[in-house]
């Protein structure tokens, strides 16, 4: 018996969601620059045609894929943390609970910061020019750590350098979220101690 219009309708549905999903643990894993479309598909499980039938290239599903990931709001809770009347070690804690309890129950937001961290990293054509949204969460970090140095609770050292220090880690957390199966998770004291001092 033949599927109705609204089946065929579910079914191409499905498949563009499964195509969005696996490729975006794809491209974190992997990086713009090291994905093939062939390799691509046969990691989802569908043809080549099949893939080029719901997205015209490599770029435009990378593209649509960042466009799924809201990186603005996350900025935004960054920028307002780093303002907050809090001392800095209120703030690194507040920013180290948020991400490890993100990282724990969500595997979009993990791969939101490993494909953030790649696009930085590429910083190629088909990746968004302007990475200011990556170079704003370190800033705002920096701007948290230069508060805690101030305050004698942080580390001393380049704002800048422990703020890549510490999203470093992050990033490292998170791929290991999203592709192994058994792993020791860290824990926020884990995350707080890289900045804050004994």
């Amino acid at each position: 018996m033949p599927k109705s219009p609204e089946r065929c309708q579910e079914i191409r549905e499905e498949t563009r969601s499964k195509i969005l999903h696996d490729a975006m643990l794809y491209f974190a894993k992997n990086g713009f620059a090291g994905t093939k479309i062939s390799d691509l598909s046969k990691s989802i499980g569908i043809g080549q045609g099949t893939l080029y039938l719901y997205f015209k290239s490599k770029e435009d599903l990378f593209h649509e894929i960042y466009s799924m990931i809201d990186y603005g709001e996350e900025t935004q809770k960054l920028k307002l943390l780093a303002a907050l009347p809090l001392s800095a070690k209120q703030k690194i804690h507040k920013l180290s609970k948020f991400l490890i309890d993100r990282l724990e129950k969500e595997e979009s937001f993990a791969a939101m910061i490993a494909l953030n961290a790649q696009a930085t990293l590429e910083k190629n054509d088909f990746t968004y020019e302007d990475t200011s949204y990556q170079s704003d969460w370190y800033q705002y970090t920096a701007k948290i750590i230069e508060q805690g140095q101030k305050e004698k609770s942080v580390v001393t050292g380049s704002p800048m350098k422990l703020a890549d220090y510490y999203w470093g880690v992050v990033y490292l957390y998170s791929l290991k979220k999203l592709f192994t199966a058994r792993y020791e998770t860290i824990t926020v004291h884990d995350l707080e101690r890289i900045l804050l001092r004994d």
